[in-house]
């Protein structure tokens, strides 16, 4: 079972992320991070009934009390209005500061947790247990939590790093295409901005039927990576910065065509794409690497154009408020070559020009 450990400086720790296969039915040794009489499992409609019967059952087993919190699946959960909800939740489970929340499920009930875990009662202990692709090498690691406001993605969010990691990737096999997808997005974006030789490996493979049985250890490259740029960069002020590639045109995106209607991986491969051509058209981006990551992203059927009638103008606005944007510029991340990268500030108008 492959360990990888994550330092957390602003909490003077280290957490461990654990891979392997059925790691769901038989963690309850794992969790010496669950302290405390109460766990709350912070879960959706859709994952719940696959299962938060077994995770509950572990933590019992590990000696908590338990509580389920079900939210409705989708984009749209992670909202302050669901993070009230999640607060009286919280509120009716008795939950105290030295009990602890698990997060179970993708990205958006990673987020809206965590965020929830962060502030309630200023802090709770937290774990993350992620189920889809994209969380399990992205979204899980790193201690960002969140919730959307109305105008732009992730707007209203703090650090706050999970005490433990626990990804089993049996639950993979329940993914429908677009979500297992929508994590193969992410994928690709560490082998553009750090690690030629995964981009290379996701060429040779060429599909997602030969992808599969190199998975696991692809999981826990990816976890390597963002473990990587954690210790370096915890705050998000300086290197960690290029774990956005792709994410400044992805969440203007998914902003102007509402929450849910494209997935943030989706979305992420649609603005790898952009950022690769605004590289090339600065003199940042070799030539042909715009080319050569859409033909990838092709094999594996993942998304590569943007949606038609949406304003250059409108989405350059969007991307002004993104949170990495500085006066009337935008941070974006470009590409040096494939698995190297820099940012330069672009200002947004110029932006709307190249879309």
């Amino acid at each position: 079972m492959p360990i990888v450990s994550v330092t957390a400086p602003e909490r003077e720790s280290r957490y461990d992320i654990h891979i392997g296969h059925g790691l769901l039915s038989r963690c309850a040794p794992l969790f010496h991070a669950c302290r405390g009489r109460r766990a709350v499992i912070v879960t959706d409609t859709a994952v719940a009934p696959l299962y938060a019967h077994t995770l509950s059952g572990q933590l019992e087993a590990a000696g908590a009390q338990v509580s389920t919190a079900v939210l409705p699946a989708g984009e749209t959960t992670k909202s302050p209005e669901h993070l009230s909800r999640l607060y009286d939740m919280f509120l009716d489970a008795g939950l105290t500061r030295s009990d602890s929340v698990f997060a179970l499920g993708g990205g958006v009930i990673g987020d809206l947790a965590g965020y929830a875990a962060c502030t309630y009662l200023r802090g709770v202990h937290f774990v993350q247990v992620p189920t889809t692709l994209l969380a399990q090498v992205d979204s899980s690691v790193g201690g960002k939590v969140a919730v959307n406001h109305v105008r732009g993605k992730n707007l209203l969010g703090a650090f706050y790093q999970p005490e433990l990691v626990l990804i089993d990737c049996d639950t993979l096999a329940t993914l429908d295409d677009r979500q297992f997808g929508a994590g193969l997005g992410e994928v690709i974006k560490y082998g553009c901005i750090a690690d030629r030789a995964l981009f290379e490996q996701l060429e040779s493979l060429g599909s997602r039927a030969s992808l599969l049985p190199a998975l696991d250890g692809i999981i826990a490259r990816c976890c390597e990576i963002k473990a990587r740029y954690v210790r370096e960069d915890p705050h998000d002020h300086g290197i960690r910065m290029q774990l956005n590639f792709g994410h400044t045109l992805a969440h203007a995106l998914e902003n102007a065509l509402g929450y849910g209607t494209l997935l943030h991986g989706e979305a992420v491969c649609i603005g790898m794409g952009a950022a690769a051509g605004w590289g090339e058209a600065l003199g940042v981006t070799p030539l042909g690497t715009r080319e050569r990551i859409k033909r990838l992203l092709d094999a594996y059927g993942l998304p590569t154009q943007v949606p038609q009638g949406l304003s250059p103008e409108a989405l350059a606005s969007t991307m002004a408020l993104d949170k990495k944007a500085s006066g009337h510029a935008v941070n974006v991340v470009l590409l040096t070559e494939i698995g190297a990268c820099t940012s330069l500030p672009i200002e947004s108008g110029r932006l709307a020009r190249m879309l």
